[in-house]
């Protein structure tokens, strides 16, 4: 055992040494240390996209080679510094954690929780977490060629950009690119998804061939799935910055519209080794501090619907 400082606070960290990504076929191997250094170093830049959110934990005990746990639940044992939100479910209520310091990203990080999903709504002291400030569109390729990706980021930027949503880009450090959207918290999930579904199905109605929303494997081909499945109460998206449980430990990373040009840019393109380097320019740069209406986003889709 040894002990990092993060923040005001001393956190032990258990079995340092322990590989939690194992090298090999290219890939470069990554400890317990290796993890909590990274989310250490991220925590500036990841934290204003946690705060306030109940989270979601991938934990991975023994490494990629052993068994995943999905933890909603605060643990018995969690220090009493850990901030917690309780939120209701059908039947009773959760009680999540949340991520507010360095110290407590630390402290996952020992508990090897690679990767942190988080709610697409913060939770407000007096009520429910159920107004989302982001929409999220995932895009799901059907194979590993990124093409497909840069190009149906492309045709939703321009979407979006016509029905006047600003509009952000991240790797998922697996597969693809979430398209993330502000939202101002005025509109519940079952708006925020019914607007995120009609934007999809104009996509997809008008490239066919190539998009669909189908959430079933078998009906989707070789097209990209254009996933809106997130924006609903209770789903969680990967936060930026989080690492991915694959060998390698990609990071979910955000980028720039210009970057989406760059041949070098994959939903792997960064690693626990230089996503911060990418952090440090800003690549978002305060774009998701201005939440937009969904109104006149709706009236103009509406019209371009017909």
């Amino acid at each position: 055992m040894r002990t990092v400082r993060a923040g005001r606070r001393t956190v032990e960290v258990h079995r340092p040494d322990k590989v939690l990504f194992p090298g090999g076929a290219g890939a470069k191997e990554y400890t317990k240390a290796d993890l909590v250094e990274y989310y250490r170093e991220i925590a500036p830049f990841m934290l204003p996209h946690l705060r306030g959110r109940p989270l979601m934990l991938e934990r991975y005990p023994d490494g990629l080679d052993g068994p995943r746990f999905m933890q909603k639940n605060v643990q018995d044992h969690y220090p009493d510094w850990i901030s917690r939100v309780e939120v209701p479910k059908e039947g009773g209520t959760v009680l999540h954690p949340v991520c507010e310091d360095t110290a407590t990203l630390v402290y996952l990080a020992d508990q090897a929780a690679l990767t942190l999903h988080r709610w697409l709504a913060r939770a407000p002291a007096d009520g429910p977490a159920d107004h989302p400030d982001r929409l999220v569109f995932d895009l799901d390729p059907a194979t590993d060629d990124f093409e497909p990706v840069r190009d149906t980021a492309r045709l939703l930027g321009e979407l979006l950009d016509e029905i006047g949503l600003p509009s952000a880009l991240m790797t998922t450090g697996s597969r693809g690119l979430h398209v993330v959207v502000p939202l101002n918290g005025r509109h519940d999930f079952d708006e925020v998804r019914r607007f995120a579904k009609d934007a999809a199905d104009a996509l997809t109605e008008a490239h066919p061939d190539r998009l669909t929303t189908e959430a079933r494997k078998k009906d989707r081909g070789d097209r990209l799935y254009l996933d809106i499945q997130r924006n609903a109460y209770a789903q969680t998206a990967v936060a930026p910055f989080s690492v991915r449980a694959t060998p390698g430990a990609p990071v979910a990373v955000p980028v720039t519209w210009d970057q989406l040009d760059d041949p070098e840019l994959g939903a792997r393109r960064w690693t626990i080794a230089d996503a911060a380097d990418q952090a440090r320019t800003n690549p978002w740069s305060g774009l998701l501090r201005s939440g937009r209406a969904l109104g006149p986003a709706r009236r103009r889709l509406n019209a371009l619907r017909g």
